[in-house]
């Protein structure tokens, strides 16, 4: 079989999506006609059929929702290779992607005291996924939760659990808690929603929630909002990650930095001397 066109695989995914041939020739902008014939010699060079057409509605076969995801895959492929190349031939510049609220003090070290490629900062709590679709060039991740498949990672500082409480909760002025005691407050969280820290915040101060995060957020509380160490939880592991087929020199030298700057950040915490 000859090699398969991007134009197929965008028709397909098109009618796939769309159900309705109609819709999916709107949606790219053709007539209908052309497109079914399109679907059609497609299904014919690959000797397998993929929709099921009737006079009523339009299905997908399940070598039809084999090719579908395999069509995604393969275009969400071409476009961060696009965008990859597109950044390779402009003047050096990093992009770092950061879930909100982690490791701002770091981040804010790295910011001040790395001036060798521009630094730009993703928010977002689907780091890894900025990394794989071209997105980010390097992200702050967390080693025991996030996906690290097909990346490079090296470990730049741990970060000790701390539970958000009201300032006027029971356990606020406990030196130390469980996660057995939290357990007990209806409002407690395992695990911490996937929204930006400045939300936690307001959130634990009208007593909506308590949850567990990382030190680094004990940086940024507000008057209303206590951190208490939680004694019972270990502590989450701080890495740098990046696609493991990507070599550019930019990535290794902040990374190198990055190491440098957690160093001193853990010796020097923000706030002290």
């Amino acid at each position: 079989m000859d090699r398969l066109e991007t134009r197929e695989l965008v028709y397909f995914v098109a009618v796939a999506e769309e159900l309705h041939f109609s819709r999916a020739a709107e949606r790219l902008g053709m007539a209908q006609p052309p497109l079914s014939r399109a679907i059609s010699r497609l299904e014919r060079r690959m000797g397998v059929a993929l929709l099921r057409r009737t006079s009523r509605r339009v299905e997908l076969t399940p070598a039809g929702s084999v090719f579908l995801e395999e069509c995604r895959r393969l275009l969400e492929g071409l476009d961060s290779a696009v965008r990859r190349t597109q950044q390779a031939g402009l003047p050096p510049c990093l992009v770092l992607a950061v879930r909100p609220g982690t490791g701002s003090g770091l981040l804010a070290r790295l910011l001040r005291s790395y001036d060798d490629t521009e630094l730009e900062l993703v928010f977002t709590h689907d780091r890894t996924k900025a990394l794989r679709d071209g997105t980010a060039d390097v992200a702050l991740l967390c080693t025991g939760s996030d996906d690290l498949t097909e990346l490079r990672t090296t470990e730049i500082m741990e970060e000790n659990p701390i539970a958000l409480l009201p300032r006027e909760h029971p356990l606020a002025s406990r030196a130390a808690v469980t996660a057995a005691e939290l357990r007990q407050d209806p409002a407690y969280q395992e695990q911490c929603p996937p929204m930006g820290l400045d939300e936690i915040l307001d959130r634990v101060t009208v007593g909506r929630l308590i949850t567990v995060v990382g030190s680094a957020a004990g940086e940024r509380l507000t008057r209303e909002v206590c951190a208490v160490p939680v004694t019972d939880l270990p502590a989450t592991t701080l890495a740098l990650g990046w696609l493991e087929h990507t070599a550019r020199p930019e990535i290794t030298a902040f990374v190198r930095a990055a190491q440098r700057i957690a160093v001193d950040h853990a010796r020097f915490p923000v706030g002290t001397a």
